[in-house]
């Protein structure tokens, strides 16, 4: 797949009544292969008649004064028609859209053009502006296609695709639908903003860093702007409500806060990107040797995911980084090197002990300790216990790695920050859970804690 790093650049023109681009990881393989398609063909889709697409009104437009949303519109209804006529390549198409106003696309006649990149099957799409009843699909090469027009008075916006091959009927999610959210069948596409909390994304989103592109995810909550900003790593296990997901929608129901979480996936390159130094771990029976690329990650973050959201989203100052293992390692260094710009860390069993098991390369504990006390609320803390006790070693290292959901490291970091003046349950917090795992369930059953205390940093 041709990385699109000029859609970043483009990416902030974006209005957002229809939007970008929604899920699979790699359209250049048309399949569903990253689809949940669960047990769906049953599904009763009648109790989502509430919905509203009226309430759209909760991003930021503010520097977008001189677009033309009907122009936007036209541009990529033309787009659109021009690749189901087969003048433009399914690719160009589906990317210029996805950074335009994304799919559905919204016509100038009041209709919506669904278009399914899959070149197996045989497809129709159902939703509310259908009463959920498949209308079969047209195949053109590698897409099927179907335009419907928006019945006066919408207000059940979901839709799906549904695969009809061989006289069944599953449902599945568009994966490149801007807005989304989940149910209990699993994932479920939206033509236009719910008045409700869902989920935003956006595809093949690449990097001036030359990193590997990713999807990009934002959660936003049904309450009007502005919004305070956690940017998330790991972004693809965060908003499911599976057991291998955070759950995080649960989580955040739990706080008054208006907290918008940006999920940002990790990639095949998770192990560079999310470590400051190099190091050498024993990993999945192999030895594995790591050349950091924390840096440009790091980069990454700041400097073109914050202001690509940034240029979306109506925010307040008070942004706060979030990840566990690797990724609350890499939350810390970024705060690190970017340290007035963020209000909080929040690092879930992090991977502190990363530069000592084998390079003994400086560890995050000697960068703080370094740099002395700043102004970033950190919050660190791991499941496990001290087993046969913390030694200092080098063998707590691989003992925290292995079996100790990184306890002896992570209780080390937070007593060093606290040497240098930060204050326990003031601008420093470490929290034991006594045996939990190192796992996506244990991270969901605590991240109410570190959630809280980022909503009450003033």
């Amino acid at each position: 797949m041709k990385p699109y790093a000029l859609y970043i650049a483009s990416a902030f023109l974006f209005t957002t009544i229809s939007g970008c681009a929604e899920g699979v990881d790699n359209p250049s393989l048309p399949n569903d292969q990253n689809q949940n398609q669960g047990n769906q063909g049953n599904q009763n889709q009648g109790n989502q008649g509430n919905q509203n697409q009226g309430n759209q009104g909760n991003q930021n437009q503010g520097n977008q004064g001189n677009q033309n949303q009907g122009n936007q519109n036209a541009s990529d209804e033309s787009i659109a028609r021009a690749r189901i006529a087969q003048t433009v390549s399914t690719e160009k198409a589906f990317n210029d859209i996805a950074y335009s106003n994304g799919f559905p696309v919204i016509t100038s006649e009041n209709s919506v053009i669904f278009m399914h990149w899959h070149d197996g099957g045989s497809w129709a799409v159902a939703g509310g502006l259908n009463n959920w009843t498949p209308q079969p699909m047209t195949q053109q090469g590698d897409i099927w296609y179907a335009e419907l027009p928006i019945p006066d008075g919408l207000t059940d916006l979901g839709y799906k695709f549904v695969n009809t091959a061989n006289d069944q009927q599953t449902y599945v999610a568009d994966p490149w639908a801007l807005r989304y959210t989940h149910d209990e069948y699993g994932e479920i596409s939206y033509i236009s903003a719910p008045p409700k909390p869902h989920i935003m994304r956006w595809n093949n989103f690449s990097s001036p860093q030359k990193l590997a592109t990713r999807a990009i995810r934002a959660y936003v909550p049904n309450t009007p702007p502005p919004y305070d900003v956690i940017y998330a790593h790991d972004g693809q296990n965060l908003f499911g409500d599976s057991t291998v997901t955070w759950d995080l929608p649960t989580a955040l129901a739990s706080t008054s806060a208006n907290i918008l979480v940006v999920g940002i996936d990790n990639s095949t390159d998770r192990f560079a990107e999310y470590t400051h130094v190099d190091d050498t771990i024993e990993f999945a029976g192999q030895t594995l040797h790591v050349t950091a690329n924390g840096d440009n990650y790091a980069a990454f973050v700041e400097t073109t995911v914050r202001p690509f959201i940034e240029s979306k989203f109506q925010t307040t100052a008070k942004a706060g980084l979030m990840g566990s293992s690797l990724g609350g390692l890499i939350s810390l260094y970024i705060a690190h090197l970017y340290p007035n710009r963020y209000k909080a860390v929040l690092a879930l069993s992090p991977t502190t002990a990363w530069g000592d098991f084998s390079a003994h390369n400086p560890t995050i504990a000697s960068l703080y300790q370094a740099a002395d006390h700043r102004s970033t609320v950190i919050y660190v803390d791991s499941g496990g216990s001290a087993g046969s006790g913390c030694k200092n070693s080098p063998q707590d290292a691989i003992e925290d790695e292995n079996s100790r959901d990184n306890y002896c490291y992570t209780k080390a970091f937070a007593d060093a920050l606290y040497t240098i003046g930060y204050e326990y349950d003031k601008d420093l917090f470490h929290w034991h859970e006594p045996g939990a795992q190192h796992n996506e369930a244990a991270w969901a059953a605590r991240v109410s804690r570190p959630l809280k205390i980022f909503s009450e940093i003033k």
